[in-house]
């Protein structure tokens, strides 16, 4: 039996609605969920001698995996070992002079410690026979009391004297005890600066790459190793800007990425105060002239990235959960 065309298009139209209906239902749960693009960045930490000279020990290779404090390269710095060596001569030499200058000041201070027990001795004399004088004239004679007073002037004046060249010496020590101050300082500066001719890592990390080999020379300030520590990689992403409030300093985040274990975490460290346009790294039909806020958040493992890795981060939900 035949079906008449009015009936053929009504079950057509019914066919059709029943596979919209459908596809309404289950497109969402077909569609793959929404994450936020992002890279891996890495920033690398450049190592250099502060003196020019031959590289005698390249310690590392380019992709190294190194403790902290392991040792990178040792540069010849001889010049700086005689300039370490010529300020700790110095340092002795200052120490030798403070000594002597010490020591002249409290002979100085000795000195004028007697001359004001001879000049109160004086003043002393002087009133005595001056009161003897104004009691009995007929007792002393005016010679004597002028006598007396002269002496004790001059008793003053030495005393007056003695008490400035003690001043003098201890204005003699302060200067020497710059000057060994100084001098110290030099001593400090030349070994810091030794040490650094011997470059070790400062936290654990990768190698990135060596510039200079064994035998090579290289100048005062010009990088000799370029090493990644795990605290220096960090994941970039970039939040909309309609959810940009939702991403703050401390907040953690679930982001993944191909060839990594399951789970990865990171802990939000910076957030752009500015928008900006989708960088073109990421551009996609979904997120293409999109204002965006670059956030960077530090892992928990960051041994186990690669700088420049593609990342796929999960959204934080508007509730604050995470």
């Amino acid at each position: 039996m035949s079906m008449s065309p009015q009936r053929l298009v009504i079950a057509v139209l019914a066919l059709a609605a029943l596979v919209l209906g459908a596809a309404l239902i289950l497109a969402p749960k077909l569609s793959k969920p929404r994450t936020l693009s992002g890279y891996v960045e890495g920033e690398p930490l450049y190592l250099a001698s502060p003196v020019s000279g031959l590289v005698t020990q390249m310690a590392v290779r380019r992709g190294d995996v190194v403790p902290e404090g392991a040792l990178l390269f040792t540069v010849d710095a001889r010049s700086l070992a005689a300039q370490q060596q010529a300020a700790g001569g110095q340092v002795v030499q200052a120490k030798a002079q403070m000594a002597v200058l010490e020591q002249n000041e409290a002979q100085a201070r000795a000195a004028a410690v007697a001359a004001e027990a001879t000049a109160a001795e004086a003043e002393r004399e002087a009133r005595r026979v001056e009161k003897i004088l104004a009691a009995n004239p007929g007792a002393v004679s005016r010679q004597e009391v002028d006598k007396a007073r002269s002496a004790a002037d001059v008793a003053r004046a030495q005393a007056q004297a003695a008490r400035l060249q003690a001043e003098a010496a201890r204005a003699q020590v302060g200067t020497a005890e710059g000057q060994l101050g100084q001098a110290k300082g030099a001593e400090a500066d030349a070994a810091a600066r030794l040490s650094l001719a011997q470059a070790r890592a400062p936290a654990g990390a990768r190698i990135e790459d060596t510039y200079f080999q064994t035998g090579e020379w290289a100048s005062a300030n010009q990088p000799l190793v370029s090493l990644l520590p795990d605290e220096r990689i960090t994941v970039r992403f970039f939040a909309p800007e309609a959810e940009a409030a939702r991403y703050r300093l401390g907040r953690q985040v679930r982001f993944s990425c191909d060839g990594c274990p399951a789970g990865l975490t990171a802990t939000i460290s910076y957030v752009s105060p500015r928008p900006e346009y989708t960088p073109p790294v990421i551009y996609s039909l979904e997120s293409r002239d999109r204002l965006v806020f670059l956030v960077e958040a530090r892992p928990a493992n960051p041994g186990r990235l690669t700088p420049g890795l593609p990342v796929d981060v999960a959204p934080l939900p508007a509730d604050g959960t995470r």
